[in-house]
């Protein structure tokens, strides 16, 4: 009896491993597709690196719970994953769109969606939702849904306004980084349009973290894995 109770232990143990390590395989091969999507957007890769971790410490500065923190901090990255469905003549175009172009840019939040909505992993799940309503906008006047308010899930208003400040404090192909407090003002300046007014107020009142935390990552080269590996964001200073 003692033998056998400890074979259904072994087989347990032998089990939850397997699984840990498959949901490891999955996790790595779509965040290497996000990044993939990012490389085909003109960008070096990092932004989204920069992008988890800020979205799991403003998640800590808005009371959220640090699992949840944790697991959006990994889900964040994946945000844009709908754009690898985008044609390049639409993508990597310079100038402004078409409305058939811009119809087809804006599939690329149900694109994402679709691509990760398929699993039951809670990561997934989460990274499905934010890649789904991660443009919808405050005021409800944007895409694909036209979501309002509160209604936008709470993932997709962190990821938004992170997004947004970390695009902008970046070097572009049409134009060069924007200084951290012209980005911080034109935050200000989406408050209540694009933007949950109390994420950006949150935001902004620990902008010097943000910012620190930012260039942590800049400065050591942080990558993918470390999206996954890290202690809760915080933990980082």
């Amino acid at each position: 009896m003692e033998r056998l109770v400890a074979d259904f232990g072994r087989m347990y143990r032998e089990r939850n491993e397997a699984l840990a390590e498959v949901a490891s395989a999955h996790r790595d091969a779509l965040l290497r597709l996000s990044r993939a999507a990012e490389y085909r957007d003109d960008d070096t890769g990092v932004h989204i690196v920069r992008m988890g971790f800020l979205a799991g410490a403003l998640a800590l500065r808005l009371d959220q719970a640090p699992a949840w923190a944790h697991l959006l901090r990994q889900a964040a990255p994946m945000h844009d994953v709908g754009k690898i469905g985008i044609r390049d003549a639409v993508l990597k175009k310079p100038g402004a769109f078409t409305p058939d172009e811009r119809a087809e840019m804006n599939r690329h939040p149900e694109m994402g969606a679709e691509i990760l909505g398929r699993s039951r992993i809670p990561l997934f799940q989460l990274a499905a939702e934010v890649a789904l309503t991660h443009h919808e906008r405050w005021d409800g006047r944007g895409y694909p849904s036209g979501l309002a308010g509160e209604a936008i899930p709470l993932s997709a208003r962190i990821v938004a306004v992170v997004d947004f400040f970390d695009a902008l404090t970046m070097d572009r192909c049409y134009r060069p980084a924007f200084d951290n407090e012209r980005a911080l003002a034109m935050l200000r300046n989406e408050r209540g349009r694009a933007f949950d007014p109390r994420v950006v107020d949150t935001f902004i009142a620990h902008a010097a973290e943000m910012i620190s935390l930012r260039d942590l990552v800049n400065r050591q080269h942080m990558d993918l894995n470390d999206l996954c590996d890290a202690g809760t964001p915080i933990d980082l200073f």
